[in-house]
């Protein structure tokens, strides 16, 4: 006679498991997180890269400084191509200052 409100129970807490699993918020409910780094460490000046043949479909990314929390210091990521986007137009990366920090900003597609 025990078992069965054990089982009622379990039966119960299965299914609160699989709702809440299967739950989507409305889209007005969720949020959006994004991560910028922000460092007091000026970047060195871009490295000449030199540009290789032009490809079709594609456009040239330059490279960029990115800051390596572990080794405390500024590392060169080099150049590549990345697929054109019709209608838009390549922003590179780059650091902007603020104050006395400098914020990163990836490259991204823009109209």
């Amino acid at each position: 006679m025990t078992r069965t409100p054990l089982k009622l129970a379990l039966l119960a807490g299965l299914g609160l498991t699989f709702a809440g699993a299967l739950y989507a918020p409305p889209a007005a409910a969720r949020t959006q997180v994004a991560v910028g780094i922000d460092i007091g460490v000026a970047p060195p000046p871009p490295r000449f890269e030199r540009l290789p043949p032009a490809r079709r479909g594609y456009a040239w990314a330059p490279g960029y400084w990115r800051w390596d929390g572990y080794a405390h210091r500024h590392v060169w990521v080099g150049g590549s191509w990345v697929r054109v986007h019709p209608g838009r137009h390549y922003r590179p990366a780059h650091w902007v200052h603020h104050g006395h920090q400098w914020r990163f900003r990836p490259g991204y597609w823009g109209r």
